[in-house]
């Protein structure tokens, strides 16, 4: 069994220094470690060491103080956000606007074989449409229209496609989820 440095127990002045080390609220801090905002206020008043998670989460909150930073939504602004998941880890949000043909993509993974783009942060309109017809069966495929009018579609429409099947292909385990705002 392999051993680690991590802590094993966290003292509640320990979870409150690092909070203030982020300049979070408790609830702020409660949504970044998947808790209540109670749960914070709790973990901090007590004078027992608290274990699981919380001690190996704030050891390496400690090591990288900059990563609730990379794990925040990014604002928007556009109409239009995909999220594209392996299994259920967020992988990509790729925000567009259609009518000004402009991409803007934030990228959660060092893998660039789990990024829609590659290590492009900044995709063309044209890119941007390849990448969801590469998430449909292809237009040319015999009985298109068979399976246009099982996903109730009048037409081939990468995007459409994409909000009935979630883009999702039998050969891998990625997803798209289509936000309209």
């Amino acid at each position: 069994m392999a051993k680690y440095i991590t802590s094993q127990g966290v003292t509640g002045k320990e979870i409150r220094a690092i909070r203030q080390l982020l300049k979070m609220k408790q609830a702020e801090f409660g949504a970044l470690v998947g808790v209540s905002n109670k749960t914070v206020e709790r973990w901090e008043r007590s004078e027992d060491p608290i274990e699981g998670p919380i001690a190996v989460l704030t050891y390496i909150l400690r090591m990288y103080p900059d990563v609730d930073e990379r794990l925040k939504e990014p604002e928007s602004g556009y109409p239009l956000r995909l999220i594209y998941k392996k299994g259920g880890m967020i992988c990509s949000i790729i925000d567009v606007d259609e009518i000004k043909r402009l991409v803007k993509v934030t990228n959660y993974r060092y893998d660039m074989t789990e990024l829609p783009f590659g290590n492009r942060k900044d995709p063309t309109f044209e890119e941007y449409e390849e990448f969801l017809e590469s998430r449909c069966f292809p237009r040319t495929r015999k009985w298109v229209d068979l399976e246009l009018k099982k996903l109730g579609l009048p037409f081939y429409d990468p995007l459409m496609i994409i909000e009935r099947t979630e883009g999702r292909m039998a050969e891998d385990d990625f997803s798209i989820e289509v936000i309209r705002t």
